[in-house]
């Protein structure tokens, strides 16, 4: 989805804004495993499903905190909040996160996106500051709040 008059040139008008909010992405219990799978880890509140459902506090399995970061990527990307005008979009880190709510089996998350800050490194390059809310369906308080990093190159 493209942001209307969002691009490299208009970006410092953005800052301050939301920029959106992303598609609800099902976080079951198939990712968790390959996630899982991916990483190497494989602690029990992640994939025991069996013990999960007698001894964990949330009542089932719960997503990796870093599966449910990593998805940013992909939803920033679906939402357009890369302008389309950029050639090259880096990953550049991340500077305050949080996890604030576990994900469990089956939820359905989302990202809600603001523009915080569009800063000129010179030579066609700008580094995108933006936070990012990631919301659980049904549930009061987001999964995690991030500030991420994303170098544009023009």
């Amino acid at each position: 989805m493209a942001i209307e008059n969002y691009c490299m040139a208009t970006l410092g008008a953005f800052v301050g804004k939301e920029l959106g909010v992303s598609e609800w992405t099902e976080v079951d219990q198939a990712r968790i495993d390959a996630f899982a799978q991916c990483t190497g880890d494989h602690q029990w509140i992640h994939v025991d499903v069996d013990r999960a459902s007698r001894e964990s506090p949330f009542g089932g399995t719960i997503a990796h905190g870093y599966l449910t970061l990593s998805l940013l990527a992909g939803q920033l990307i679906d939402m357009g909040v890369f302008p389309s005008d950029a050639s090259a979009t880096v990953n550049y880190g991340l500077e305050k996160m949080r996890f604030l709510a576990p994900v469990k089996a089956g939820a359905r998350v989302r990202n809600r996106v603001s523009l915080l800050a569009a800063d000129n490194r010179g030579d066609g390059r700008v580094l995108l500051r933006t936070e990012n809310t990631m919301e659980i369906e049904g549930e009061a308080r987001p999964a995690l709040v991030a500030e991420a990093l994303a170098l544009l190159v023009a």
